[in-house]
């Protein structure tokens, strides 16, 4: 009798292994790579018997209970395979994915395509140790169907909205742009911002400092806050057009720069003295484990990781076994998580710095699901970051959830908080606008930690302010005590704009408005940055000005589809559904068709009628269906176009299909540099750029040859020179073009134009080296047949051209310095095919802690580029060779991998080769219709039906599925 196996699917090959190690030889561990099943992403895709259907390109039936279309992935039928022959010799299935909704859907899928006739069970872990492994065997459970309902649920409304409004912004904004039911949501409130930025006056106010001394020369520093009782204005006190409205109770007066100088000149020789001193005690609470999107924040703020870094490598210390699951939005911890924690900071601090009794901590999000923990070190003991092993990304980020978990169970940090008040009574009265100023009320305050509990192990980073273990110390001081005066310095402030958002307070404010889950929040980052609503500068996120046009054309036209509320209801509706208090239908059906008030015909049935004349429900929203199929009339010119500055600057700014310009009332245009924030294209920077639609202009000087003038500029495709050839008279020749039909059309003759060597910039090149570039190719001679050899800059760099022989050179400088002897010597030599030889890296940067591979800078045929030997990013403008740091190498490649890789050039080949046989064809048929005319018909009609058949396809590639159509980011 064979042996007994049970077959158990995870969802990684690395959790495969890892889980395999543990349970011994009677278990076959296998990976699922993820989802098996999705609905259909091309119309290849959908199955024969559905096509035809006017749903079918959305993979759901919204005629019959939204049912999806679910098919099997193209990669994932020889997982299947392996997987049902597996079965095959197994007695038992344990389904062992994610114990969230997307691991049960998983496992749902699993069980709908493999149809075991075995036992199923479902088994469930938060951490991947021997121990809990063993106990999730033992104790194995039912599959959650409400889980399933839940995620399938948001799945189709993520295709339902990603497929019926992206087609709209194709139309109305741009080809292949997406949008996306959270996504929208996320790019939105980052065009928010910038419009409070750009809509922002700042204000100037001043205020004095002093710095203060006491007898015992003990200095300190203390801040103007009063002048005869009356509070200064402080930046909090002016609102975003600049104007003084004062926050709280009583006047404010506001300091200009002379009255702040004529303060701080009378005060410095004016006697202070102490009149009031308030001591508190300071007391602070340890923070809660980590969750999903404080460990993104505190690794965005502590470690620089973007969001979609720290998940990665979260997901990598999870199969690994270092951490418990990373995806949760608990901050409970385990008993024995609790006892490892506290035996642990009594070992490496003092029994003293862990209180008597565990703090257990309970979540303050909404729905927040309990059964999970928070992330944590796994097992029962906890591993000091030294004894693991790690290296590199994984070794920081493990040691910043060792760090978090073992505070979260210490003593509270303790100390005293000082407030002092301090008046200044100057000799004789300030003369100063708004009256003359008799005292001066300053204040200090400092902070001193007696007991610093579990800052010894973990401080918590803000994007603002100082941290908690920051200490501003105060001398003993008393009322009534006399000060002495060292200094007093008058200091002006700008009132600033609201910031922008970055990574860390981008998860925080969607988290706070209770928008998407937080495990989609990487993916909702990386999809707007990927699709250009959104780039960074620095830390901050920035829109682009095609985010304004896409969320003004959302905001005009699905406004309930990019509402805050509605997106957090319906969030909080997935959540209802995952709980089983309400039915997947039901919310699909008010969500597409929308929800009527009571009493009246059903909402899918007023949306299936299709009756373009009704008004929408009076006491719900208007459905999907309805949105999108009574569109009424878009402008998408208006939807495209913003005013720069105040409405009668007469300048606008655009966005087109080829860029974004800016464009004034005389119709002159100039393009806009993608990397302009929005908030700093002022009308003075609008008018810089329309004086030189091209960019950059420099008059260079005239060719002594030609007498044409000579200018620089920088064009879409980098900088170049070129002359300027004058307009031609209207008597200029005429050549007759149009093949006989006797059009005239006057000969136009292009100018000279030449690109930069990269060694050259744009500011410094002289018309010595304008009319070298222009004078290429050069000959530099000819071989003993008397073939011309030419040395010239091409698309790949420099090249020596013999025919139709060509050969690399080295170095744009060669071009003019290269000699007949040394062209022919590189001839002589066998032409190297295929690649050329590897250059040597030109800086080497440590590991990368993704693919454990060393990191190098080379210098490729665009620029200077970082590799990890599989994945390459070009450095970005503001990068360079020699300061690129390890940290800066690893987001760029951890950016470009979140992309993925680009299909643009495999479908540029595919299409050429397409047209390519086209011609061949065409060729062919009219050389045999030149044969024979009766044959050329006979053929022409037993073609037609062939020639039909790929026109049918035309309206399905038309309406292909958008960019964004899976996931939360769709």
């Amino acid at each position: 009798m064979a042996p007994t196996k049970t077959l158990v699917i995870v969802e990684s090959p690395h959790k495969a292994t890892m889980i395999a190690g543990y349970l011994g030889p009677k278990y076959v561990v296998r990976a699922s790579q993820g989802h098996v099943r999705d609905l259909p992403t091309s119309a290849s895709q959908v199955p024969a018997k559905y096509k035809g259907q006017p749903w079918a390109r959305t993979g759901v039936d919204v005629e019959h209970d939204f049912k999806p279309i679910y098919v099997v992935s193209p990669d994932k039928r020889s997982t299947i395979s392996e997987l049902k022959s597996l079965l095959k010799d197994s007695d038992e299935l344990l389904l062992a994915t994610d114990g969230d909704r997307e691991g049960e859907a998983i496992a749902w899928h699993l069980l709908d395509v493999l149809k075991p006739k075995v036992p199923v069970k479902r088994m469930v872990f938060n951490e991947i140790t021997e121990k809990a492994i063993t106990d999730a065997v033992a104790h194995t459970r039912e599959l959650d169907t409400d889980l399933v309902d839940a995620q399938e649920t948001r799945r189709i409304l993520d295709r339902l909205y990603g497929y019926e409004v992206s087609p709209v912004l194709w139309k109305k904004v741009m080809p292949r742009l997406s949008a996306g039911r959270v996504q929208s949501v996320a790019t939105r409130l980052v065009v928010d911002r910038e419009r409070e930025r750009i809509a922002f006056t700042s204000a100037n106010y001043w205020d004095l400092d002093a710095t203060l001394v006491t007898d015992s020369r003990e200095e300190f520093s203390a801040r103007l806050a009063t002048l005869d009782g009356v509070r200064i204005a402080q930046g909090r006190d002016f609102d975003a057009d600049g104007r003084l409205v004062g926050k709280g109770r009583g006047e404010v007066r506001r300091l200009d720069e002379p009255s702040a100088a004529a303060l701080a000149t009378a005060l410095e020789s004016s006697p202070f003295t102490v009149t009031r001193v308030e001591a508190k005690p300071y007391t602070r609470r340890p923070y809660a484990p980590f969750r999903t999107t404080t460990l993104q924040q505190e690794a965005g703020r502590k470690l620089g990781f973007t969001s979609q870094r720290t998940m990665s490598v979260a997901q990598e210390l999870y199969e690994g076994g270092y951490i418990t699951y990373m995806r949760t939005d608990s901050v409970a911890l385990s008993q024995e998580a609790i006892g490892a924690a506290r035996s642990q900071a009594i070992e490496l601090y003092g029994r003293d710095h862990v209180p008597d009794k565990p703090r257990v901590y309970a979540s303050k999000v909404k729905n927040a699901q309990e059964a999970h923990e928070a992330i944590r070190p796994a097992g029962d003991h906890f591993r000091v970051p030294a004894q693991t092993g790690l290296t590199g990304d994984r070794f920081r980020l493990y040691e910043l959830v060792w760090m978090r978990t073992i505070a979260s169970q210490m003593a509270d940090a303790k100390g005293e908080t000082l407030s002092v008040g301090i008046d200044a009574v100057p000799a004789a009265p300030v003369a100063i606008p708004g009256g003359d100023v008799t005292r001066a009320g300053f204040t200090a305050s400092g902070r001193t930690i007696t007991f610093h509990g579990f800052l010894r192990a973990y401080v918590e980073s803000v994007d603002e302010g100082s941290s908690d273990d920051a200490q501003s110390r105060l001398p003993q001081l008393h009322r009534d005590q006399a000060l002495g005066c060292s200094e007093v310095l008058a200091s002006g402030h700008d009132t600033r704009p609201p910031a922008r958002y970055t990574e860390p307070s981008l998860v925080a404010k969607l988290e706070e408005l209770e928008i998407g889950r937080p495990s989609t929040y990487a993916s909702i980052i990386r999809t707007i940055t990927s699709r250009d609503y959104v780039f960074k500068k620095g830390q901050a996120l920035v829109p682009t000005w095609l985010a304004f046009a896409v969320t003004r054309l959302l905001e005009g036209h699905f406004s309930n589809l990019v509402d805050y509320q509605f997106t957090a209801d319906m969030e909080e509706t997935l959540d209802q559904i995952a709980q089983g208090n309400a039915k997947r239908v039901e919310v699909l059906s008010n969500f597409y068709y929308g929800d009527g008030p009571a009493g009246s015909d059903s909402s899918a049935e007023a949306g299936v009628s299709g009756d373009s004349g009704s008004s929408a429900p009076a006491d719900g929203h208007e459905g999907l269906h309805r949105l999108v199929s009574e569109l009424g009339d878009i402008d998408a010119r208006a939807v495209s176009t913003f005013p720069v500055g105040a409405e009668d600057s007469g300048i606008v700014v655009r966005v087109g299909r080829y860029g974004t310009y800016v464009e004034d009332a005389e119709g002159t245009r100039a393009n806009v540099d993608d990397e302009l924030p929005p908030d700093e294209l002022t009308v003075a920077k609008a008018r810089e750029l329309l004086a030189s639609p091209n960019g950059e202009e420099r008059e260079l000087g005239l060719d002594p040859h030609t007498h044409t003038m000579i200018v620089a500029r920088n064009g879409r495709f980098g900088p170049y020179v070129t002359e300027v050839l004058e307009e031609p008279a209207t008597d200029a020749p005429a050549t007759v073009s149009g093949k006989g039909k006797g059009r005239l059309k006057a000969k136009k003759v292009k100018p000279r134009t030449a690109s930069l060597f990269r060694s050259m910039d744009l500011s410094t090149v002289t018309l010595e080296d304008a009319l070298k570039l222009l004078s290429l190719p050069r000959v530099v001679g000819a071989d003993a047949e008397g073939t011309e050899i030419t040395a010239q800059n091409g698309r790949y760099g420099p090249y020596l051209k013999k025919g139709t022989d060509s050969r690399s050179l080295t170095s744009e400088d060669q071009i003019f310095s290269i000699t007949l002897e040394q062209a022919e010597q590189i001839y002589s030599q066998p032409k190297q095919r295929g690649r050329a030889a590897a250059k040597p890296p030109l800086k080497e940067l440590g590991e990368d802690p993704t693919s454990g591979k060393p990191i190098v800078v080379k210098d490729g045929r665009f620029g200077p580029y970082v590799t990890d030997g599989e994945t390459n990013a070009t450095l970005r403008k503001d990068d360079s060779v020699e300061e690129i740091t390890a940290e800066r190498a690893q987001e760029l490649i951890a950016e470009k991998r979140a992309k993925g890789p680009s299909t643009r050039r495999r479908t540029t080949r595919k299409t050429t080769r397409k047209t390519t046989a086209k011609k061949s064809t065409t060729r062919k048929t009219a050389a045999k219709s030149t044969a024979t005319s009766s044959t050329a018909t006979s053929s022409a009609k037993k073609a037609a039906p062939k020639k039909a058949a790929p026109k049918k396809a035309t309206p399905k590639k038309a309406t292909g599925k958008p960019a964004s159509a899976s996931g939360a980011s769709a």
